[in-house]
């Protein structure tokens, strides 16, 4: 059965009875989903003009375009703490289980290659999807409130940092280095909470130790000197391939700045069937430049979210927590998007929806109206 296709109905199914019962409209919709509706509506006309394969093109660009009805439906559903930490929850803990299931399937592959299918087939996805849910686990754990949920979620986060190590993604690795480190800027240095700088440094270190060699070696093999087993020489010549990658991807926004050569094509076009490892520049030559832009307008509203949050004064202190595990995985994946081709991984499109939750959730605490409803009052009060 076609899953993603039979969810992706239930989706808008779900989006049409929630309409006119959800306290938020289509009007209250802010702007960062405008900018994906945008966007992906020139991925479509992209795939009308591609070069490469306009039929392959258009029923990517359908199959993407689902994420724009969940993040609708996110933000006009989750309308309560309550209900983000439960969609949170779900997340985070299903990346928990995959990432224990692809430890305990892929024990014979290297770098848990094949483990999972789908997504998760490719090693570098699997960690990124790893990296992006860390911040919600140390969070959760953080408000576990038991021994028990502690240990669990204690528990998780060593299986999640595992199988990331055993991933061997160096783009991820570095994603994983960046977010780590501004979590604990939040939840260590500013939460006070110095004994969880010390649990997450213990656990990095015991597993690098532990699992870490696979990642060790292929870091080592950004040079071509002193490489001295399999892993190392596979490694360099992935580093190879993705500067000729790079090159042809500037090649290919040079000569389609406008429309690109449409969604998931640039594998195609580069002759040797490998995405370019640089978010910005895969979305850049398969949507165009204007894409890219729409992309970065996107992403920068999830932040201009949490700044407007950071000014506020929240009734509710788990505001804040989650405020901070939403910054931690943003700013983690924009800095790792410069190592990976990631620009249609739907985690990071929530995390922006959820900054949106979240902004609206404590604008609705305060007895205020949120987004555009809240703009056309203040307009409607001054006309008067």
């Amino acid at each position: 059965m076609p899953l993603a296709k039979v969810s992706g109905v239930f989706a808008v199914i779900g989006l049409i009875l929630s309409l006119g019962r959800s306290k938020r409209s289509l009007r209250d919709l802010p702007r960062e989903a405008l900018y994906l509706l945008l966007l992906i509506a020139l991925f479509f006309i992209s795939s009308a003009f591609s070069p490469v394969w306009k039929g392959g093109a258009f029923l990517r660009t359908l199959d993407f375009a689902k994420v724009l009805v969940a993040w609708v439906l996110t933000f006009m559903t989750v309308t309560s703490i309550a209900r983000l930490r439960r969609i949170l929850f779900i997340q985070t803990a299903s990346v928990a289980v995959i990432s224990a299931v692809s430890i305990l399937k892929g024990a014979s592959h290297p770098r848990l290659e094949g483990a999972l299918g789908g997504i998760y087939s490719n090693p570098n996805d699997l960690a990124f999807a790893i990296v992006l849910s860390l911040p919600f686990a140390i969070a959760f754990l953080l408000k576990s409130g038991s021994i028990l949920r502690t240990v669990t979620w204690a528990a998780a986060l060593l299986i999640m940092v595992s199988a990331l190590f055993l991933t061997a993604s160096r783009g991820a690795f570095i994603t994983f280095v960046v977010t780590v480190t501004v979590g604990l800027w939040h939840f260590g240095v500013k939460g006070k909470r110095p004994h969880l700088v010390a649990a997450v440094a213990g656990i990095v270190v015991v597993v690098g130790l532990a699992v870490g060699t696979p990642l060790k070696d292929r870091l080592l093999a950004v040079s071509a000197d002193g490489i001295e087993n399999n892993t190392q020489t596979s490694a360099y010549g992935s580093y190879e391939q993705r500067r000729i990658l790079i090159s042809r991807a500037f090649v290919g926004i040079e000569e389609y700045p406008l429309l690109g050569i449409g969604l998931h094509n640039f594998s195609t076009y580069s002759g040797v069937w490998r995405d370019v490892h640089v978010t910005y520049l895969q979305i850049a030559v398969e949507g165009g430049i204007p894409v890219l832009v729409l992309y970065l307008m996107f992403f920068g509203r999830g932040f201009s979210n949490l700044r407007m949050l950071k000014r506020r004064e929240h009734r509710d202190t788990e505001i804040e927590l989650l405020a901070g595990a939403l910054h931690s995985s943003l700013v983690g994946f924009l800095v790792g998007a410069m190592f990976a081709p990631e620009a249609y991984q739907y985690f990071p499109y929530f995390a922006v929806a959820y900054t949106a939750v979240l902004l609206a959730i404590s604008r609705e605490q305060n007895g205020e109206a949120s987004g555009v409803r809240n703009h056309q009052k203040r307009t409607f009060t001054y006309a008067w």
